[in-house]
């Protein structure tokens, strides 16, 4: 059962992750070999057929499933433990084994589950491996004539590799996944928030996720929602619960816009009706305000854009990374353009150094920070996010063309941010928690 599972994931990640295309300038002699336009058609007919037959659908449904099973286990276990613990063989003892008659209920339907999907995929995964070993023979033959027409014409090939400053992980290289994909508590309820983990969690809160949902007219919110572990915030059981800024919802110093992030056990968004990043303490209960620089767009006049729709109050994007928190937002003094600060922690947090890129705010739909470099994307398709920028604060050089492509699950990307606890990408897309690896070397 897992060498499917395995299969089918590493097949599913080879089959949708695909790489910038590089351009290739020639000087064509007709006394050379001809180049095999067939082998090239027949390689890509391939491509087309796997990706037509393994699905992102597939492989979650199989992901799902053992997750599950797995949680069911753990749970299991810890029953089974406070049962042998506590079991005074007489009323508790026969609750204990009501509730692990259930468990193992469940788990029994669990696998049965499991077991009908992984025969139903077995055909699919057996032809579709046999496509990839021809593939496979197919690109070596392709890639040795293509070798040959290169060292026969004399090719000049340009390479387009991220600009990069000095990233403990290296280059980052590609997006892979999705890893998890989950409506969690409240589905198709609240179409704009964000969600992720602290980068600087307080000791104990290590394993916590956080939640915030747009709660209001899809623009404000006035509480950030905790869950224990992720699994429990995919099956919807939030531990300890809310922790709340305001009874009202919206009023001073509330949330307003998706794009905010949670570091060091305090909140960072947009305030409510203000040009200014706000950082609510988690324990103390307390906010805190930075004032942006005159000339700030906020109110939902300096949005993320894709085609001809935007993206309602996206003004202020907060980011983590490394290094902390960063604000990103624009000014009229920049004519649109984005602009990039880090925001110095303290008592009273701070707008540190400052950087102005050439960028166009209406050019992308969302922007996450990693090693010091702010990254952007622009919208594909349905199904594909395409970053495509990158700004160096280390050495000021921007990169028009990474090309680094993004599988969605859905439309919109209202939310995106990395965490540098396990280098994951975590995204809220039309109401959805999606999360992706990020790929450094």
């Amino acid at each position: 059962m897992n060498l499917y599972v395995l299969t089918l994931s590493v097949l599913f990640t080879l089959s949708q992750q695909v790489p910038s295309s590089e351009k290739c300038t020639c000087e064509l002699s007709h006394s050379q070999k001809v180049f095999p336009h067939d082998k090239l058609q027949t390689a890509e007919g391939n491509a087309t057929d796997c990706n037509s037959r393994i699905t992102p659908q597939k492989t979650l449904e199989l992901e799902s499933l053992l997750l599950g099973l797995e949680r069911r286990l753990d749970q299991l276990h810890t029953d089974m433990s406070i049962l042998e613990a506590e079991d005074d063989g007489q009323l508790y003892g026969v609750l204990s084994l009501y509730i692990i008659e259930n468990e193992m209920t469940e788990i029994k339907l669990l696998l049965d589950k499991l077991n009908r999907t992984t025969l139903g995929h077995q055909d699919l995964t057996a032809n579709t491996l046999l496509q990839v070993v021809k593939g496979r023979q197919d690109n070596k033959h392709l890639k040795a004539d293509l070798k040959d027409c290169r060292t026969a014409i004399n090719s000049t090939v340009a390479p387009t590799h991220p600009t990069q400053g000095t990233c403990p992980h290296g280059h980052l290289l590609n997006i892979t996944g999705p890893r998890v994909y989950t409506a969690g508590e409240y589905p198709g309820s609240y179409p704009f928030g964000a969600w992720g983990r602290d980068p600087e969690p307080e000791a104990g809160k290590e394993s916590w996720y956080w939640l915030v949902m747009l709660t209001s007219s899809n623009i404000y919110a006035h509480y950030v929602r905790l869950y224990s572990s992720l699994s429990a915030l995919i099956i919807g059981v939030s531990t300890p619960g809310n922790v709340q800024i305001h009874s009202s919802n919206p009023t001073t110093n509330t949330i307003q816009g998706p794009n905010v992030v949670l570091y060091g056990g305090a909140l960072y968004y947009n305030c409510y009706n203000k040009d200014a990043v706000c950082r609510f303490n988690l324990t103390s209960k307390t906010v805190t305000t930075s004032q942006l620089p005159a000339g700030t767009r906020y109110n939902s006049k300096g949005n993320f854009c894709r085609l001809d729709e935007c993206y309602s109050y996206t003004d202020l994007d907060l980011a983590t990374d490394e290094s902390g928190v960063w604000v990103i937002y624009t000014t009229t003094q920049d004519y649109g353009n984005l602009v990039l600060s880090k925001v110095e922690e303290g008592q009273q947090p701070t707008l540190g150094q400052t950087w102005h890129t050439s960028v166009f705010k209406q050019s992308v739909t969302n922007t996450f920070m990693a090693c010091g470099i702010l990254y952007a994307t622009r919208y594909v398709s349905k199904s594909t996010e395409e970053i495509f920028y990158s700004f160096d604060t280390s050495t000021g050089k921007e990169n028009f063309n990474l090309g680094i492509l993004i599988n969605k699950m859905s439309s919109n990307i209202q939310s995106l941010n990395y965490s540098p606890v396990d280098q994951m990408l975590y995204t809220y897309c039309d109401s959805k928690m999606v999360s992706y690896k990020v790929l450094f070397g």
